[in-house]
């Protein structure tokens, strides 16, 4: 029973071979290991390795009974946008009306976009968050849809004799259909049609809720295709050159495995695969895979420190890496398929040590983030070369043998010990932001260059360095297991949760031992489940995946490594590589990359009105995230719908209240429903303007001047200016919250009981349902009707309630709310230009008087500390940095507020933030601001809000209080409303954080330039 793993690194090939009948021996069952530089032809250097293991063991190539590769070929070729290896994609959406003011490609950087985007079709189909059908799949779609890309003649190699198209299916909601409805019903009829030599990728099996960003993985997917299936070939071809007749593996982002014609249709599962590789095989040579020791232990950092770069992650309990959060980006597209969540620093052996000056202007020893690399034998001081190196640094503190030492005696001991403090101090900063608690934690020591690493860290209890810990990638290659996850959406109402997951569990058990894992071995490893906020159904998001050993019985029935025909003319292929050039990057106009930010001046036509540009747009939706407050759903995909409107020839003009006549009329532009819907269920575009055509019949008014929010906060705030694109109005400079609230009846028109400031209201699906409320009892009794009804219309509906004259928006509302959200959006794109993000709370407070709360960690994170009138709260607990933590940071002198080392600022938010207070050690509590002023929590690391959502263990956050409107702050009908108990929080008073700042009018400002 011989394993052989192999890691494909950018600079290392390492290959181990493992005996698994010896696995409890000290060397854990390693025969052999070799690590030699990567080769230009990939399948070369796997030959390499996987000859050296077995020479060196004295093995035969029989008795190997499995050889798994993990490697970056895939990744390399969407981060380089190599066209050689880059296919044009058909993208076919099964969404009925929905998803089309977001198509596919929307946000792809424009030279990726041009290598990949081959055509882009909708058809009937898609589904509810409920399961039911949006529309059945309707089929005679799909088949012209085909006819399209036949009479397009896309093919992956467009000079090739025979070639395949690539064709990525999408449904909403598809990885709900368990059944095939939709999706797996589509393909068959592609393949029907276009041939069976058609590649079909269906969005279901790459990634999970959150339809862009599954779109965007599998498009990447498809287009990777056929570079995946010749480089998996040739896998096969260099395998059986050593007359190895076993099955070949490729280890996956997760870090399980999958069969290689698996990874044939479903490369991107192996994007991450190096990571991951490590993480397990530290995982494994250190014992802590094993079943006992995981079911008592937490989770553990593993620490790999290579050449040039040091990558962290977190072993869950279950011995697999904790998964990243919502999304991450490949090449600048967003994806959401399974990653490893890993943070990386430029700290490796070859970090380059020099003198420099903190920002104070105090003398230090900086280390890294540059590099000598793979040249560290030529160019570290110890093998003969001229630069001072962190290994040189080891070596002469006696920590390490490498090299000649006397080459580094005139380093001075000052420079020693300052380096190595520094090192020590980056190393404990990326884990302290890694850790999933305050508590201290076991680390594993893995990579070549981990021997830079002090035998002692801050907030570490234990560093393990587990033998072999120079090709643990390899190892975790060779001994990684096979896994089954189910990833649904259950309606709980009147069910119970207990017995619903167990039911999952069997069957992501069932999936796992279908896929190769050992029934004996296979067990839970990992157990979610997630409420979806706004929902009157119960609907939660349940997570179940189970792991298990790779099954000997598996194996045995899986065919050897033989190389598969070509599908393709090897002939072709070559010349079809040499035709293509790599193209350069095409930056998009108005990027922050190619325009002067302090100079740059927004359009302002001759009648004062202001014509939007991409750039204005994204200053915009940055500044709606600011003043969401936690909440308002994510502006990217409504910003991304506003620049897809400009890019198609549409307009946005933004009008200033002082230049519109009184008795203009504005329609009110929302969404209501569950963010968890937003994502998926993009909307189509008539959602909005349905609603708002039938109330304007019922109204019996004719025309209409524009648009308006009725909250800036969030998403909806971009809301006005979609609307505005399609129906060719304007967008009136004003919103009717200053903020993001939960309910339908906290706006400032609901708050005061003005005559339409609630009802007559109109919602709709888009598709044909609309309903209009002539009356209402009480405002709230305006949530409830209308929350139900969106429950039914599939938990996201448009939302319009009675327009508004120009003079009732600006007495009820807050004025230039849209100039605010730009200049905040313009001021944090200016520190980052600048590289001064320390100064973006100073810089938004310039705009908008309050106060720099805290600076600080997240250290805690309850998603559901109670549930209140069927509304889940959760709450964040932020320490402050520790003084050598303040480095990139805003100084605790900064503080607005003062701060002691034992202080936690708890902010309890139901979707935004409610308030904040200091919990002192003795448990002392202090409260420092409440609704209605606006709470926001930023990511000290770029400026960006943080949605609450996004808030988790170890993110550098600064949170900031703006002073609300005082509609809200300063009457009783504005307390009663969106005050501290207007969420039952009646013991607690409303003390102004600040007094309010009138926000400047773009308009007015840039007029007369």
């Amino acid at each position: 029973m011989l394993r052989i793993g192999v890691d494909v690194g950018g600079t290392n090939t390492d290959g181990v071979l493992i005996d698994v009948t010896r696995l409890n021996d000290p060397s854990r069952g390693v025969l052999a290991h070799y690590k030699s530089p990567t080769t230009p032809d990939v399948s070369k250097g796997i030959e390499n390795a996987i000859r050296e293991v077995l020479k060196s063991a004295g093995a035969s190539s029989s008795d190997v009974t499995s050889v798994s590769i993990g490697t970056t070929a895939f990744i390399n070729a969407v981060l380089e946008a190599d066209a050689r290896r880059l296919s044009k994609v058909a993208v076919i959406r099964l969404c009925g009306p929905y998803t089309r003011q977001c198509p596919p490609f929307v946000d792809f950087p424009k030279h990726l976009r041009t290598l990949t985007e081959g055509h882009v079709g909708f058809v009937d189909g898609g589904f509810e968050i409920d399961g039911r059908e949006i529309f059945p799949l309707n089929e005679q779609q799909v088949v012209a849809q085909c006819a399209v890309i036949r009479e397009k003649g896309l093919k992956n190699i467009p000079e090739a004799k025979e070639a395949s198209s690539q064709i990525v299916l999408c449904g909403v909601y598809s990885p709900l259909d368990n059944e095939g409805k939709h999706e797996v019903a589509a393909k068959t009829i592609i393949e029907r049609e276009l041939g069976p030599s058609v590649n079909v990728v269906c969005s279901r099996d790459v990634g999970q809720v959150g339809l862009l960003e599954r779109e965007n993985a599998s498009i990447l997917n498809a287009s990777i295709l056929s570079f995946a299936q010749r480089t998996i070939r040739e896998f096969q071809k260099a395998i059986h050159a050593l007359n190895l007749t076993c099955p070949l593996f490729l280890t996956q982002n997760d870090g399980t495995l999958t069969t290689a014609a698996s990874a044939a249709r479903l490369p991107i599962r192996t994007f991450a695969s190096g990571p991951t590789n490590s993480m397990r095989g530290a995982a494994f040579l250190s014992g802590l895979d094993d079943h006992k020791a995981s079911e008592s232990r937490k989770s553990t950092i593993v620490v790999d420190v290579g050449g040039t770069t040091t990558d962290v992650g977190v072993l869950l309990p279950s011995g697999f890496p904790r998964q990243a959060a919502s999304f991450i980006e490949v090449g600048g597209v967003r994806t959401n398929f399974t990653m490893a969540d890993v943070q990386s620093i430029g700290l490796g052996g070859g970090s380059i040590v020099r003198p420099s000056q903190s920002a104070q202007g105090v003398s230090r020893i900086s280390v890294g983030p540059d590099s000598v690399g793979h040249n560290l034998t030529r160019d570290a001081k110890v093998f003969g070369g001229s630069v001072l190196t962190a290994t040189d640094l080891v070596v002469a503190s006696g920590r390490a043998e490498l090299g000649e030492r006397e080459r580094v005696s005139d380093v001075s001991a000052e420079t020693v010990a300052s380096g190595m403090r520094r090192i020590k101090k980056l190393l404990e900063g990326i884990i302290d932001k890694m850790k999933t608690s305050p508590e201290d934690i076991t680390v594993l020591l893995v990579g070549g260059g981990s021997i830079i690493a002090p035998d002692e860290l801050a907030g570490v209890k234990e560093i393990i360095r587990p033998p072999f810990f120079s090709v643990a990638n390899a190892v975790g290659a060779a001994m990684a297991k096979v896994a089954g996850e189910v990833d649904t959406i259950e309606l709980l109402a009147g069910r119970d949760i207990h017995t619903v997951v167990e039911g999952i569990k069997l069957e992501a058990i069932k999936k796992a031992i279908s896929s190769g894992a050992s029934p004996a071995t296979t067990k839970i490893v990992e157990v979610a489940n997630i409420p979806v906020q706004y929902v009157t159904n119960q609907a939660t998001r349940i997570i179940v995946k189970a792991a298990g050993e790779l099954s000997p019985e598996a194996i045995a029935d899986l065919e050897g490594s033989t190389p598969p025909p070509d599908s393709t003319d090897n002939a072709d292929v070559e010349e079809a590589d040499k035709s293509f050039e790599k193209t350069q990057p095409v930056e998009e106009n108005q990027s922050l990359e190619t325009i002067d930010i302090e100079s740059y001046k927004p359009t302002i036509l001759p009648n004062r009105s202001w014509k939007l540009t991409e750039l204005d747009l994204e200053w915009i939706a940055e500044g709606c995230g600011v003043l969401g407050t936690g909440g308002g759903g994510s502006p990217y995909p409504p910003f991304l719908m506003a620049r897809q409107a400009l890019r198609d020839g549409k307009e946005i003009f933004v009008l200033d209240p002082e230049d519109v006549p009184e008795e203009d009329v504005f329609i009110r532009c929302g969404f209501m429903g569950s963010p968890s819907v937003a994502v998926e269920r993009l909307q189509g575009g008539d959602e909005i303007p349905a609603a708002a055509r039938v109330l304007l019949k019922y109204l019996g008014v004719q025309d209409f001047r524009g648009s308006i929010s009725e909250e800036i906060g969030g998403g909806n705030g971009i809301q006005p200016m979609i609307v505005a694109a399609e129906m060719g109005k304007a967008v009136l400079d004003c919103d009717l919250m200053g903020r993001a609230y939960p309910n339908m009846y906290q706006t400032l028109p609901g708050a005061y009981g003005i005559p339409n400031g609630l009802w007559p209201c109109a919602l709709s699906d888009g598709i044909g349902n609309t309903l209009v409320l002539p009356t209402a009892r009480n405002p709230k009794a305006v949530e409830d009707i209308l929350r139900t009804v969106t429950t039914e219309m599939g938990s996201k509906s448009g939302v319009s309630m009675a327009p508004l004259s120009r003079k009732t928006c600006t007495q009820y509302g807050v004025p230039h709310t849209v100039s605010q959200a730009w200049r905040i959006g313009r001021a944090i794109a200016l520190c980052r230009k600048k590289n001064i993000l320390k100064y973006v709370p100073k810089a938004i407070l310039e705009l908008q008087n309050g106060a720099c709360l805290f600076v600080g960690k997240i250290v805690d994170v309850q998603r559901v500390s109670e549930v209140r009138k069927g509304f889940t709260w959760g709450q964040v607990t932020i320490a402050p940095l520790l003084e050598e933590e303040e480095e990139d940071a805003i100084s605790a002198s900064d503080f607005t507020l003062p701060a002691k080392p034992d202080d936690r600022l708890v902010i309890p938010f139901q979707n935004e933030n409610l308030y904040a207070y200091i919990e002192s050690a003795n448990g002392e509590q202090k409260i420092h601001v409440t609704v209605p002023d606006l709470i926001t929590v930023l990511d000290s690391q770029n400026g960006a809000a943080l949605g609450t959502p996004d808030y988790r263990y170890g993110l550098r956050v600064t949170v900031i209080a703006l002073a609300g409107h005082p509609s809200w702050t300063t009457t009783p009908e504005g307390l009663q409303c969106g005050g501290p108990g207007a969420f039952g929080l009646r013991d607690l008073p409303f003390t102004p954080i600040a007094s309010y700042k009138e926000p400047r009018s773009v308009v007015k400002e840039y007029a007369a330039l």
